[in-house]
């Protein structure tokens, strides 16, 4: 019968005694990287569910560049009334001419662009994940029925917005430059499943706000995007 030694003689050494040095030297490193990572991962979560306390008002704005928006937390999903309706963020443009004339372009939808953009991909952009809708959520709740901004947080959401879109469409087309932009929100309620006896209109509702016109800020802006 073949003894234990003799098995390790021919198989080789079992488990990580059986690696050679470099190889034990990356499996180490592997293993601290990814302990370093769970650590200060799970440290942020902490700090930033926790109430406020000396080390979390000291190092806010790093807790909140970590959690926001790679793992931000919203009870839409999860609410006894979730958010049942598709709400789609489009732009148009109004352009001049060498001729003076002005011409408005079609509505873009926005939201489409980014959802093609992120539809099949592994590893889609945060910036098409979240920037767009952030940024009209960001609007809707800083603005009545009547497009009044609250406030200084209102107008910042404003130039927020017209600087998206104008990022989006282009600060010219075919020679172009664009004046003014103008935004409008299309909601759609979503079908309730057919098992279900809820009745709900799905027809679109609009909110078109006002234009904008473009200033130098915002044409420096759409550059560095």
């Amino acid at each position: 019968m073949e003894t234990d030694e003799a098995r390790e003689r021919a198989g080789g050494a079992a488990g990580p005694e059986g690696l050679s040095l470099p190889a034990r030297v990356v499996v180490a490193l592997g293993v601290a990287v990814v302990t370093l990572a769970v650590t200060v991962h799970l440290a942020m979560m902490f700090l930033h569910v926790a109430p406020p306390n000396t080390v979390s008002k000291r190092h806010a704005a790093e807790i909140d560049d970590y959690v926001y928006p790679e793992f931000e937390q919203n009870w839409k999903f999860f609410a006894p009334n979730p958010l049942q309706q598709n709400v789609a963020v489009q732009a148009r443009a109004e352009l001049t001419g060498a001729d003076g004339r002005t011409t408005v372009t079609p509505w873009a939808d926005l939201s489409a662009r980014d959802g093609a953009d992120i539809l099949h991909n592994p590893v889609p952009s945060h910036t098409r994940q979240n920037e767009l809708r952030r940024a009209w959520d960001f609007y809707a709740g800083t603005h009545d029925a009547q497009e009044r901004p609250s406030g200084l947080r209102g107008r910042l959401a404003e130039q927020y917005v017209r600087r998206i879109a104008l990022s989006r469409l282009g600060a010219s087309q075919d020679g172009r430059p664009v004046e003014r932009v103008q935004v409008r929100s299309v909601t759609t309620p979503i079908a309730p499943p057919p098992w279900s006896d809820e009745k709900a209109d799905t027809k679109p509702v609009y909110r078109v706000l006002g234009w904008w016109p473009v200033t130098t800020a915002d044409l420096a802006e759409a550059r560095n995007r």
